[in-house]
């Protein structure tokens, strides 16, 4: 990176990986971080205002509509924010010859297969939560601008509405927990993320735009949901059930199958998430807020 410090322009500050990334990439530029208060992701304009205001060399999009069952019944809503919302940034990104990493989902795809997905894997979503990622996706491509796409899947942390959070809150009221045991992913914690983000920033603008493109950006090993709430409640006395997914009907359909092959990332960037076992570890053992700037090894 440059002797001088990029500008970075961080969307959706307020959100469990936003609030991770406001931290961690003071450490890397001048960070202008927007929460939803600060710029409304579903209109265009105020998009490309603060983006020109702005004039970032990196902009970091962490906002996303992510409540998975009300999307079905608030698809406009989830497709502005997840569909047109990146493509806006991606237009802007190229305007300013700025760097976008963006964030999507495992959702892409339909979870027929039980073998980890790679970004070659024709994508089919199931739902319309996933349906709007995907859009994202595509805006993002069709844009022109450089820009790396992250998948991941089943992300955590410490704030907001997540799986970790929702077990330890149940495990204080219920003797027994009732947990989907036949849906496959790999647990993702926020922080874990944002420090990989942070390494991607410090390679400097002109590197990654060279690698622009789409990556899997995942935990290695797999779960299911039942083994996530199992390993989260290992030292309580709480009962933890297998259930199938048919005993626990949503709104949204989910994939059975989620895994995200991350080699592909690891080879261009020297960089792999650990075990979602050991992050799962770090994360229970961390101080729930995180530090600024922390540094990434």
């Amino acid at each position: 990176m440059s002797a001088s410090r990029p500008t970075i322009l961080l969307t959706g500050a307020g959100g469990q990986l936003g609030r991770e990334l406001a931290a961690a990439l003071a450490s890397c530029g001048t960070l202008l971080a927007c929460d939803r208060r600060a710029l409304d992701l579903t209109d265009a304009r105020a998009i490309a205002r603060v983006v020109r205001d702005a004039s970032p060399q990196f902009i970091v999009n962490a906002g996303a509509y992510t409540a998975v069952d009300r999307a079905e019944t608030e698809r406009g809503l989830a497709f502005a924010i997840n569909g047109d919302a990146p493509g806006v940034l991606a237009a802007e990104a190229l305007r300013a010859g700025a760097v976008l990493i963006h964030y999507s989902t495992d959702y892409v795809f339909d979870g027929t297969r039980d073998t980890p997905y790679d970004e070659d894997a024709p994508t089919n979503p199931v739902n319309a939560y996933g349906a709007s990622k995907l859009a994202g996706e595509q805006a993002i491509a069709r844009s022109g601008a450089a820009a790396l796409t992250l998948r991941t899947s089943w992300v955590y942390g410490r704030h907001g509405q997540n799986f970790l959070l929702t077990m330890q809150r149940l495990a204080t009221q219920r003797d027994e927990i009732r947990v989907v045991a036949d849906q496959h992913g790999a647990p993702n914690w926020t922080r874990a993320l944002a420090a990989a983000t942070v390494e991607l920033l410090r390679r400097g603008r002109a590197d990654l735009a060279d690698r622009a493109g789409l990556y899997h950006l995942s935990a290695q090993g797999a779960a299911t949901w039942y083994e996530f709430a199992r390993a989260i409640l290992a030292d309580t006395s709480v009962r933890v059930t297998p259930i199938a997914t048919t005993d626990y009907p949503t709104p949204a359909r989910r994939p059975a199958y989620g895994v995200l092959d991350s080699s592909r990332f690891a080879r261009t960037f020297g960089l792999a998430l650990p075990d979602w076992r050991s992050m799962l570890g770090e994360c229970l053992r961390a101080p729930a807020e995180p530090p600024a700037g922390f540094p990434v090894n």
